[in-house]
């Protein structure tokens, strides 16, 4: 069957003219489906033209064998469909926007045998300038290229021989002054709440007071139903979470490491819910929301769905602005929680299970802060220890 094949002409970012083919080649045996292969990246018509000729006769002769993926564009759209089902799908959305806003743009358009070390060495260099992350950008990039070498469109990845820039960040002496770190100490946190009280607004002091004195994640308070609270025990069930996913739809999906946990909390935080449980009942009954179903949230919208979870930190800089308290964020009341468990006296494996930690490691690395208090007492029992 003979199929008309024109020759189109589209624009690089650089605005510069490049034209392209699609071509048909026949039913493919194993499946029966129609099989075409495109071709692209040529600087003038008449080399599409030649190509397109050259491909003909390949087809005419039975001489063509396709090549399945011709450039880095072509491997990446392989590995993505199965990365896919690897992953949850609030990381598979990241990932893509990864590759959409940085890897793509800057190779998606080179011919997969053509990449050697030099043009990733080029590219590290350039992301290393402008993003954070650049490593984790280098990182997805090379994915893709150990998926070639695993489907022998390659033999070795030269992002294995890409050497990483060292970034050096040059800070002011006022800078390093008043640097501060993302997390309260016990007068500021009792600070923090009872301005949250002030406010009249009892889903939202209850929703900030339950982070500070459980360490949830946010994602995983804003998942919470009533049934994952046991008021008899005073203990709150911790067994999904909400993450953004395609569409930027909000989802219900396990918890960051996958594992459940149940923790204990203060009669005073459990009665704090029990007071917003009814004030729930009686505002949403006002909305046309029943709250006495089974899988109510304890923290929804006015459409009774999820909360947004940039919505917190809305309510946490008004708070902050208007009371003139040092700033925060809604993930430093988990690190206030953790600072303020190792001050009281917890060992490292009760914060590490209360925080859903998986290792130890985790818990050291991200926490290892010291409160004012703390190095106070430090140097007080080396004055002590040194007296005579």
């Amino acid at each position: 069957m003979s199929k008309q094949t024109t020759i189109k002409s589209y624009k690089l970012k650089n605005n510069e003219t490049r034209y392209m083919f699609q071509i048909y080649i026949g039913v493919d045996s194993l499946t029966g489906k129609e099989r075409s292969t495109t071709r692209r990246g040529f600087k003038t018509k008449k080399e599409a033209k030649d190509a397109l000729a050259q491909l003909k006769v390949e087809i005419n002769n039975g001489t063509f064998k396709k090549k399945q993926l011709e450039i880095y564009q072509d491997l990446y759209e392989m590995w993505i469909n199965h990365y896919e089902n690897t992953v949850e799908e609030s990381t598979f959305i990241k990932t893509t926007g990864i590759f959409k806003n940085h890897i793509l743009p800057a190779m998606g358009a080179y011919k997969i045998d053509k990449i050697d070390v030099a043009i990733c060495q080029k590219h590290v260099d350039e992301w290393a300038k402008k993003l954070k992350r650049f490593r984790m950008v280098k990182a997805y990039a090379a994915k893709v290229l150990d998926f070639a070498i695993k489907r022998s469109y390659l033999s070795n990845n030269p992002f294995s021989l890409v050497e990483s820039p060292t970034k050096i960040k040059k800070v002011s002496i006022d800078q390093v002054e008043s640097e501060q770190e993302n997390f309260y100490n016990r007068e500021q946190l009792i600070e923090l709440l009872t301005c949250f009280e002030k406010e009249d607004n009892l889903k939202v002091y209850a929703l900030f007071h339950l982070l500070s004195f459980s360490g949830m994640r946010k994602g995983e308070a804003l998942a919470l139903t009533w049934k994952d609270i046991n008021f008899k025990d005073n203990e709150i069930r911790i067994n999904k979470a909400i993450s953004r996913g395609k569409n930027n739809k909000l989802y219900l999906k396990t918890t960051k490491t996958g594992i459940s946990r149940t923790i204990k909390l203060d009669p005073e935080t459990m009665d704090l819910l029990k007071a917003w449980r009814k004030q729930q009942k009686k505002d949403y009954l006002h909305l046309g929301y029943n709250t006495t179903q089974p899988n109510q949230l304890v923290f929804s919208n006015e459409n009774n769905e999820f909360i947004q979870p940039t919505k917190t930190r809305k309510w946490l800089m008004n708070i902050l602005k208007k009371y003139n308290l040092k700033k925060i964020t809604t993930h430093g009341l988990r690190h206030t929680h953790c600072t303020l468990l190792f001050e009281a006296g917890a060992s490292l494996k009760d914060v590490q299970d209360r925080l859903g930690h998986t290792d130890s490691k985790t818990t050291l690395d991200i926490y290892t802060h010291v409160t004012q208090k703390a190095k106070a007492e430090t140097i007080g029992k080396f004055e002590n220890y040194l007296k005579i």
